[in-house]
Order: structure tokens, then sequence, then C-alpha cells
């Protein structure tokens, strides 16, 4: 082969750019969650005469909805995997009740107790995740007799409930913001403004990084048009949260609330371990052909192992964070939460076959429920229209899911 015909071979060849109208037909699911949530916040915006967006309601979305954010992350990794967990409620109860005992009982200091829970919650996964993976119980089976279990373990650890100082910086997680280390610039907390220009940045600078990416591989890449268009909206987006979060609080604390920090930093590892790492190509693997993945070399068994620990790990996260956002521990704590992190799961795009799914979606669709619960919350609807609300949502996401994909053939 001559030097020339080398060069040739080597040399990428250029893409066409694809139309906005393709690549809208291409990924018209994606981005129909996306527009489920643009107008379920502009409904709700005007049913509660602008209420919902109000600062200290925009925060207080996350603060609330925090748990079904950080659920939702280990749930997508499960049902990518093709099994499910519906213990992880009372799991998040059971956790929540002992690191309550040991910093009321024990007087444990609150790193410790955070510890401790964290091991749990690994203990627990360890447990589900040898009868999954090799002892062959279906984890609908396991988890259901879970739920059982750590739930009666949670009323015998917590009974009626336990409380937890309120003094403790434990309690600060879920209620309080990050120091205004920069001080208020008028009535902006301005830490918040400039890590809004941060992110206002990094979403540019990724979005062109990815573009000439696919331009450079031969892949299909944006128009110019389209990637304008992203990058409008993308900056309008990030530059109302933003300004949300800097006119939040009161005159001495206000900003970005601590746990939007703890759910940032869980969706980017996680959104590292499925997309850059040997473990999330093996969980599509295995979710998306389990014979063809054994075939290959991948060893389901240890997969299956590794996708309940992480469950349980992250049932411990969510643990803290509830048992911080309501300073005491009690046996009905996470009643209700595995429901909210699957629906969030459906919602956001996961395939109820299991192989497919995508932390971005998981966590828009997490985003959807909170905002239906504040929603609904503000306009007084009482809890059992809002359990009827909620399921409906999720028969509808599925089903156009199901509808879509029969189209395709």
């Amino acid at each position: 082969m001559s030097e020339n015909q080398t060069k040739t071979l080597a040399a990428p060849k250029a893409a066409p750019e694809q139309s906005i109208k393709n690549y809208l037909i291409a990924n018209a699911r994606q981005y129909g969650i996306y527009l489920a949530l643009v107008v379920i916040v502009l409904l709700f915006q005007f049913l509660t005469g602008g209420t919902l967006l109000k600062p200290n309601n925009f925060v207080a979305l996350f603060q609330q909805n925090a748990y079904v954010m950080i659920l939702a992350v280990g749930m997508l990794i499960v049902i990518i995997g093709t099994h499910i967990d519906l213990s992880v409620g009372s799991v998040v109860a059971f956790i929540g009740g002992i690191g309550a005992y040991v910093m009321q009982s024990w007087h444990l200091n609150w790193v410790l107790a955070i510890i401790l829970m964290l091991a749990l919650g690994l203990i627990v996964g360890l447990w589900q995740g040898f009868w999954v993976a090799y002892v062959g119980v279906p984890a609908f089976v396991t988890t259901l007799g879970g739920m059982l279990v750590f739930r009666g373990l949670a009323t015998h650890v917590a009974g009626q409930s336990i409380p937890v100082d309120p003094q403790s910086p434990f309690v600060a997680i879920s209620t309080n913001f990050l120091p205004n280390i920069l001080g208020f610039w008028g009535p902006f907390d301005g830490l918040s403004i400039v890590v809004g220009l941060i992110a206002i940045v990094a979403f540019v600078y990724l979005q062109i990084r990815k573009r000439n990416h696919n331009l450079h591989e031969g892949l299909q890449a944006d128009s110019s048009t389209w990637l304008g268009i992203k990058l409008a909206i993308g900056i309008l987006v990030i530059g109302y949260a933003t300004y949300l979060f800097a006119s939040s609080g009161n005159e001495s604390a206000g900003g970005i609330p601590i746990i939007l920090v703890v759910i940032a930093a869980v969706v980017t590892v996680y959104m590292f371990v499925l997309n850059r790492m040997v473990l999330g190509r093996d969980i599509y693997a295995v979710g998306g052909n389990r014979k063809a993945a054994i075939l290959s070399g991948i060893n389901s068994k240890a997969v299956d192992m590794k996708i309940f620990l992480n469950m349980g790990l992250i049932a411990a996260i969510a643990g803290i964070v509830d048992l911080s956002r309501f300073a005491s521990a009690s046996a009905q704590a996470g009643n209700g939460y595995e429901l909210d992190a699957i629906a969030a799961c459906f919602i956001g795009g996961a395939a109820v076959a299991g192989g497919v799914g995508k932390i971005p979606g998981a966590l828009v669709g997490a985003l959807i429920m909170g905002v239906l619960n504040m929603g609904l919350s503000i306009l007084g609807v009482s809890s059992d229209i809002v359990s009827i609300i909620k399921g409906l949502v999720v028969i509808v996401a599925v089903a156009y899911d199901l509808i879509s994909k029969r189209r395709k053939g």
C-alpha cells in the first residue's frame, strides 16, 4: 500500500451536516421528554398564578425532590440491566433509622454516621445482589421480599420516630445553602452568578466540541443552525435558573442549595461510569442481550452483583438526604419512593425490556415528577388525585415509547 493510499484511509471522511428536521425526527423521544417538562412547567406556572417559579419555590423543588433525582440514577442502572428494585423506599427508611439512632443514642459524630450509613447501604446491596446474581431469584421477588424485610427493620429501629439535633451540620445538607463567599451583589448571591456563568461557558464549549468531534470522525453532526438554536435555548434556561437561585433565600443566606451540589455530584459520577467506563458498557451489553454478552466474555453475574451493590449505595445516599431534610427518622419514611424512582426512569426514556436509558433522561423524568408533586401541592390537590395523575403520566410515557418502537419496526 502506497503512502498516499495510507493517508487517504487514515483521514476521516467529513460527514454531511444533519438537517434540523431529520435531527428532530431521529431524536423525537429524547426531545419529547424535554418538551413535556417545559409544557408541564408552563402549565403549572399558569395554574398557580406564577407561584411555581418563584425563587424560593424553585429551590424547594430540588430540596423536596432530591430523593427521587438520586434514586432515579440508581434505578435507571437497575432497569438497564433488565431488573427492578421495589425495596429502595424501605431501605431509605431503614438506613435513615440507623443513622438517627447512632447519632441520638450513641452520640456518634455526624460524619462517622454518614460513613456508617453508606457502608450499610453497600451491605444491603450485597445481600440483594447475592440472591439475584448467584442464586437466580428474580429481582422482582428478591426486592419484594427486601421491601418487607427492611420496612420491618425500619419499624423496629425507628419505632414512632427518632429526632436528629436540628443544630447539627447534618441537617444543613438538605436545608441550607452554600456559604455566600462572594457576598450579595445587590439582591443577588454572587456565588450563584459566578457558577451560572461557568455553567453557560461549559455548556457552550461542550456542545461545540461535540459537534466538531462528530464532524472530524465522520459522524452525523448538528447543522450550524440547529447548534445555534440549542445554544440559545440552553443559555436562556441556565441563565433563568441562575437568576432564580441568585435571588432565593433572604438577606443573610441564599443562592445554591447544598443538596443541588449532592445531586450534581451523583449525576456527574454516574454519567462518567455509564458512558466512559467498562462497567457501564457491560451493563448496557447485559441489558441489551444477556446471552450475547455472556458469549462475548462478560461475567453477567458479576455485573448483576455490581448493579445491586450500587443501588444499595444510592439508597443510602437518598436515606442520608431524607433524614437530613426531615431531621427525624420514622418507620413510614420512604413510602412510595421506589415507585417515584421507577416512574422517573420510564418517563425519562428507559426501555421496559432493559438495555436502553440515559441519566439525563431519568433526571428530566424526576424533574417532571417533582413539578407534578409541587404544582399539585400548591394547588391543594388531594394525595389520591396526585397518585392518579402520576400513574396516568407513567402509563402514557411507556405507551408512547412502545408505540414509537412499533412504528420504527
